[in-house]
């Protein structure tokens, strides 16, 4: 079903079709007011969307300058200053160049994930999943072809942890 209503729906796993930009940018505001900590993988082919999802999640989180993708430098840290006044730390993570989830170890990958409070976003983390604990939320991203007029679609399944889900974090209040 591609007309916007979710597919599948519950507190632990929702699925969503983004047909625009728009419901892109939509999903990551949505995102931005979950009290999340740990780390997000980030599932999907090339072009699926992710840093474009992670770009608006950013500004969405309060980030206001420039977001670079980190596909050469593997993480860029933000430092993104909350309404409270606070600090919130989010690293954004492509490991899609990784040749061995070791290389982790040697730029201080453990200390982003140890960090409290810190949200770590990673784009291509199968590429290291023996190496990095499990993450608080999954979200996959497939390209679709939307039912109505045969413009190009993203089907988006968000999946809470175990953990996340013992924490009572929920999804169901996602909409697009």
């Amino acid at each position: 079903m591609c007309d916007g209503q979710p597919i599948e729906n519950s507190k632990y796993l929702k699925t969503l079709i983004l047909n625009s930009e728009q419901d892109t940018q939509s999903l990551a505001k949505q995102l931005a007011t979950l009290p999340l900590t740990g780390s997000v993988w980030l599932a999907g082919d090339l072009g699926a969307g992710k840093t474009t999802l992670t770009r608006y999640w950013l500004q969405a989180l309060g980030h206001t300058g420039a977001v670079k993708s980190p596909t050469y430098t593997l993480v860029e840290p933000y430092s993104i200053q909350q309404k409270d006044g606070s600090i919130k730390p989010v690293y954004h993570a492509d490991l899609y160049r990784l040749q061995d989830p070791e290389e982790l170890s040697f730029i201080g990958f453990d200390e982003y994930l140890d960090e409290p409070e810190a949200l770590v976003i990673i784009e291509w983390a199968s590429r290291a999943d023996s190496y990095l604990p499990p993450p608080t939320l999954f979200i996959d991203m497939t390209q679709s072809v939307s039912d109505d007029n045969d413009t190009e679609a993203r089907q988006v399944q968000l999946r809470l942890s175990k953990a996340s889900q013992a924490q009572g974090l929920d999804l169901s209040q996602l909409i697009i």
